[in-house]
């Protein structure tokens, strides 16, 4: 790695999008310097490593289509891939491209700012290096930002305390140990079903219940793998043509769920239930999502199935989610609610009975104290716009990017990547992100639109590129246009902010599919949305 304090690009963060940045960038022949906070590569992969953490996309569409010869030689093991195998992918991609030599690991970012005169942006990062470069791409994620809720007395607690995204490395013994969990979320569901197997007890905190598809994780055949292999183009392009770029799911019934007798519909959804795909349930007709009584009638399916598995009629009502299915993030997992048939497994509804403090023993609820040996916090994230508005990134005349969006209560952007105020400046799975789609598709998407268009900046003497305030208006209020016709502007979630108090509501995502995330791309190389300042003495080209 070289000691220079000067490159023409810097990246924030090495995962997925990241790592294909700098590959992009450095291939051109640019100079890069990526940093990380972590000690190696993978980005969430690499933070969230709880027990059971595993992807819910299959290994076939979760991996890079960049390169056939990287799929060639990586072999996964399963349909479904386990967060250290996702981690090991990692690594054989970093190694395959020699990215560790412009990464600089343990380093966070403290602040960027924009120098005018320059043109150029400063980084200072927490070891005390300044460093310049014309680009700047924070490549944050959007589910970085840990969150826990505030108990009154944790700091007494005698136990061990986890959080699920900040998970340590070494290896924690639950065997014959109390334990809480607190949180239903994606990660806290496969925490649990991973926990309950060795704890002597576990507890179990839910706020809101989940909807829980299943999903088996079957070992791949040698067969299946050498398809994967041999049919590399073939699977490239249906990945990138699938309306949530993962063609393992695909639209059963492309009609509506009304237009089948209940009698056929409900042995349509058994028969997906039986399947065990995941979130193969939500596309099973063409209306799940946009139509509320078809919607109901899923709902209401798996509603009914809880109440067939779970034993405990009271913990099977306190496990009946009553929104409607698909407006929070979805959640798959490997026998959920049978887990609550366990003995030493028990369920606290938070909204009837709400945890009020901690002492040095354990968590006291207003109906008593449990007494515990470890605490573990599925609790989620200040997703999508916490990891940007929390890094201290200033643009023009020194404006703060958590200003220029007011908190959260005036969130613009253009494509989700580009702000006005903030000429050449990237993001990259930062708000107005996919909700519904494969995110290593959508990274893929961003990384080649972001790289094609600094090659047209290089290219054309342009010193600035800046999104135009026209052209941020027009994209904001698309996203928010979809958003309101989507099934997530009547649930309230961490897509929508809900789940941090005092965070304003807003569209934090982009709701419509990856095939119209993806026009909105294209039709954007026209770079009609940007101004361009031309270098001194240069002259833009037409």
């Amino acid at each position: 790695m070289t000691n220079s304090k000067e490159f023409d690009a810097i990246i924030v963060g090495a995962g997925f999008s990241g790592m294909y940045m700098l590959h992009l960038l450095r291939e051109e022949g640019f100079s890069v310097r990526l940093y990380e906070a972590g000690s190696n590569v993978g980005g969430t992969w690499y933070w969230n490593r709880y027990p059971g953490a595993r992807c819910d996309i299959p290994t076939e569409a979760y991996c890079y289509t960049f390169s056939e010869e990287i799929h060639r030689e990586w072999t996964w093991s399963s349909v479904y891939p386990e967060q250290s195998e996702i981690l090991d992918y990692c690594n054989f991609v970093a190694n395959k491209l020699d990215l560790r030599r412009d990464i600089q690991f343990n380093t966070r970012l403290t602040s960027a700012e924009y120098d005018e005169k320059s043109k150029k942006w400063k980084v200072s990062t927490g070891d005390g290096d300044i460093v310049q470069a014309k680009y700047f791409i924070p490549a944050l994620g959007n589910v970085s930002v840990p969150h826990a809720p505030k108990i009154r007395g944790l700091e007494h607690f005698q136990g061990e305390t986890y959080h699920t995204s900040r998970w340590p490395h070494e290896e924690v013994d639950f065997k014959g140990k109390r334990v809480a969990v607190i949180g239903t979320g994606s990660s806290g569901v496969q925490a649990i079903t991973s926990i309950s197997k060795v704890a002597e007890h576990l507890t179990v905190f839910q706020r809101t219940p989940q909807f829980v598809s299943p999903v088996k994780n079957p070992l791949l055949s040698p067969d299946q793998v050498k398809e994967m292999k041999n049919n590399f183009p073939e699977l490239r392009r249906k990945i990138r043509e699938h309306f949530i770029g993962a063609p393992a799911f695909d639209l059963r019934r492309p009609y509506s769920a009304l237009e089948d007798s209940p009698e056929e519909r409900q042995r349509f959804y058994e028969e997906l239930w039986q399947e065990q795909n995941g979130f193969q349930l939500l596309f099973s007709y063409m209306d799940i999502t946009v139509n509320d009584e078809a919607n109901s009638t899923l709902a209401e399916f798996v509603r009914t199935k809880i109440k067939e598995i779970v034993k405990d009629p009271d913990t099977a009502e306190d496990l009946l989610p009553t929104y409607l299915i698909g407006g929070k993030r979805p959640v798959v997992g490997t026998n959920y609610y049978e887990t609550y048939n366990q003995e030493n497994v028990s369920l606290v509804n938070l909204k009837k009975t709400p945890i009020v403090a901690c002492t040095n023993k354990g968590l006291v609820t207003s109906e008593g104290e449990i007494e515990f040996d470890i605490i573990v916090f599925a609790s989620g994230f200040d997703a999508m716009t916490g990891p940007l508005m929390k890094a201290n990134i200033r643009g023009r005349n020194g404006i703060l990017l958590k200003d220029k969006w007011d908190g959260g209560k005036n969130l613009m952007t253009f494509l989700g990547v580009c702000n006005v105020g903030f000429p050449n400046m990237f993001t990259i799975t930062g708000p107005h992100f996919p909700l519904t789609a494969n995110a290593i598709t959508v990274n893929e998407l961003i990384v080649e639109w972001i790289f094609d268009c600094i090659k047209y900046v290089e290219e054309h003497g342009v010193e600035e590129i800046e999104a135009t305030t026209e052209a941020e208006e027009t994209w904001t209020n698309h996203a928010n246009e979809v958003g309101e016709q989507s099934i997530y502007a009547k649930v309230d979630s961490w897509y929508t902010g809900a789940n941090i108090e005092g965070k304003p509501r807003a569209f934090l995502g982009y709701t419509g599919d990856y095939l119209m995330f993806q026009e909105q791309f294209n039709n954007a190389r026209d770079y009609k949305g940007f101004t361009f300042t031309p270098k001194q003495n240069a002259a833009v080209k037409k």
